[in-house]
Parts: structure tokens; sequence; C-alpha cells
């Protein structure tokens, strides 16, 4: 990933989606096409219309299912407080030292 939103794409990755579209316009020897949830879906027109015509990806290809870690929803849940409430500490740190900073300097409140 370059970033969040955007990907760089591999030479597989675009293999990948040249022989997914080969496999859609009937010219694949891979085999037939088939919706890939979070990659691929051949929508009908009727599809589009029911999404007042609305062409954002996700609306339509939909998200790819999750592995399941085998980590309990609570357990992660609780994980990852612990590490915001750190986090969250360190950042009262940070800005007590940076007012600080910037009161020696001359800049305070």
């Amino acid at each position: 990933m370059v970033d969040r939103t955007h990907k760089e794409l591999t030479e597989d990755d675009i293999a990948e989606i040249a022989r997914t579209y080969h496999a859609w316009r009937g010219e694949s020897k891979d085999g037939e096409y088939e919706d890939q949830p979070g990659f691929c879906k051949s929508s009908t027109l009727e599809d589009i219309k029911a999404n007042d015509y609305v062409l954002t990806p996700g609306r339509y290809v939909g998200a790819a299912p999750l592995e399941d870690d085998g980590i309990p929803f609570e357990t992660k849940m609780a994980d990852l407080t612990a590490t915001l409430y750190g986090q969250m500490d360190e950042a009262e740190n940070l800005d007590r030292a940076i007012r600080k900073n910037l009161e020696v300097l001359g800049y305070g409140e």
C-alpha cells in the first residue's frame, strides 16, 4: 500500500485483474467468471438502478471476508482499549511538554 487509500499494483495483481476481465468477457482459458467479494462483481442494470445509478464500487463488490484469528472480540477490544488509553496518556504528556517548551521560548498562553 502506498497509503491507506492507494495501492501500488504488483505484476501478480495486474495478472489477476486481466484474468478476471477475460473470464468476465468469456475469453478465459482459466475458467469461468465468478463474483469475488471485495474484488469484483458483475452487476446488472437493475442492480445499478436500485442504487440510483451510483457506481461506487463498495455498493456492489462488498467487503472481502475476514479471517477469524480465534481471538474473542472482547479480548481484542480490551487490548485495543488499553493501547488507546496508553496512547492518550502519552499524548497528554507530550502536549504538556510542548506547551512548556513554547512558554520557555516566550510563546506560552
